[in-house]
């Protein structure tokens, strides 16, 4: 199968790399990325077009005569890259601009799950300062503050301290304008969990759930990122939870998208956090969440491509059901110095390939570039060192030791990632 795979981060990365390491039928099969990065170059042909604009992707996919488009960030999905490539007769991957709402817009998210009788957190959506102050006192802290539209995995504050809640709002109204939107929530307690959710418009196929760490340090300390590591299976999980989130959550969605016109094929990523009411809908994103999705297709035994090309064609009734393997699977970001307020950008990069050279680890890359001939950081996140075992303490110990071999000045991680887990730490209420 030709494939195009549009962004340029360790989402996409890993997504080659799955697609790159199935069992060849015929012949392998062919990848390409728009743009891609240093990392999935090894994988695929990359091609230097802007992942955001719809008709440039629309051509390149068909000028390369791909059988699927598959399209990793949010940002384009939002843009409605999608839309210009099925426009072009290209089978994607991928939300409409209008589906992509349920990412694009959390108060629009929030109407879908009120028609739906989805359960998740309450909310008032505010479009002043004023609204905003009000809401904070009515729930009272912890206050859980939401920019309404994409923040690249930033734009959620959780804090005990009324100030800091009222200026991420502030700062939040401020950057949008006359379009600004802030959402206020309810804190949910409990542990968070991810599961991704494969949709064809009609039928709803789950993946195993993860779990990630978005605090920058350890013991959740510091503030929010895009994510700072995962771990994959989720042994302290309800057994039935996978069923629950499909029948009570997904569907619902799914099927309330469909009956508005709008219907969802892709990715639907719950976030969920397992409260002492019960479980309830933290997010939606409408995307492969990073860096969960690096531990979870790590797992996968199914061929990805056929699980993709079967959402895109409206097929996802005819599949069997996924294959996984019962390994334990740990992902540890290597983040750059500064990152998240002010990441440093075009430090030497050595080591990969002496960590990548350990038994059941990889190394992908997420903000990475080449410069007069050798790899440099070129964002926050910089690489997801992805750890296998036969437990989660072999996989972390795994993981870190690639992330050990990794040489990036000045650069952090967390040395915590699914540590809790493998001690039998993490309890439901």
């Amino acid at each position: 199968m030709k494939i195009l795979v549009v962004g340029n981060g360790a989402r996409e990365h890993a997504i080659v790399h799955s697609l790159a390491a199935e069992p060849a039928v015929d012949t392998a099969n062919e990848l390409h990325a728009a743009p891609g990065n240093p990392g999935i170059g090894g994988h695929a042909t990359l091609h230097p077009v802007d992942a955001t604009d719809g008709a440039a992707v629309a051509a390149l996919a068909t000028s390369l005569g791909v059988d699927l488009v598959v399209v990793g960030p949010e940002a384009p999905l939002v843009a409605g890259v999608a839309d210009a490539v099925r426009d072009a007769g290209v089978p994607v991957f991928g939300p409409s601009a209008e589906a992509a709402r349920l990412e694009g817009s959390k108060a629009f998210a929030k109407e879908v799950m009120a028609t739906a009788n989805v359960p998740t957190a309450m909310a008032h959506v505010c479009t002043t300062l004023d609204e905003v102050t009000a809401a904070l006192d009515a729930f009272g802290p912890p206050f859980v503050v939401k920019d309404d539209g994409l923040a690249a995995g930033k734009g959620v504050v959780v804090t005990d301290d009324r100030d800091a809640a009222v200026e991420h709002a502030r700062a939040s109204l401020a950057a949008r304008g006359d379009a600004g939107t802030v959402v206020i929530e309810e804190y949910l307690d409990g542990p968070e969990v991810s599961l991704f959710c494969v949709c064809d418009g009609v039928t709803v196929v789950p993946m195993v759930p993860a779990q990630d760490f978005k605090r920058v340090g350890d013991d959740d300390a510091g503030p929010n990122t895009g994510g700072m590591g995962a771990y994959t299976p989720l042994d302290w999980a309800p057994s039935g939870l996978v069923g629950e989130v499909v029948d009570r959550i997904a569907q619902p969605t799914v099927d309330e998208m469909a009956r508005r016109g709008t219907p969802f094929t892709g990715v639907l990523y719950v976030g969920l956090a397992l409260t002492s009411r019960g479980t309830r809908v933290v997010e939606f994103n409408v995307r492969f969440g990073d860096p969960e999705i690096q531990a979870v297709l790590a797992r996968l035994r199914t061929p990805l491509s056929g699980v993709l090309l079967a959402a895109a064609q409206g097929r996802l009734s005819e599949i069997e059901p996924l294959s996984w393997t019962d390994d334990a699977v740990v992902n540890v970001v290597v983040a750059s110095q500064g990152y998240p307020e002010s990441p440093r950008r075009g430090d030497p990069i050595s080591g990969i390939d002496a960590a990548a050279a350990l038994d059941g680890v990889h190394v992908l890359h997420a903000g990475t570039a080449v410069s007069d001939g050798a790899l440099v950081s070129a964002g926050g996140r910089v690489l997801s060192v992805v750890g296998r075992g036969d437990d989660l303490a072999a996989a972390r110990a795994a993981s870190y030791a690639g992330v050990a071999r990794v040489d990036l000045p000045g650069s952090h991680h967390r040395t915590d990632i699914a540590l809790t887990a493998e001690r039998g730490e993490v309890e439901v209420p």
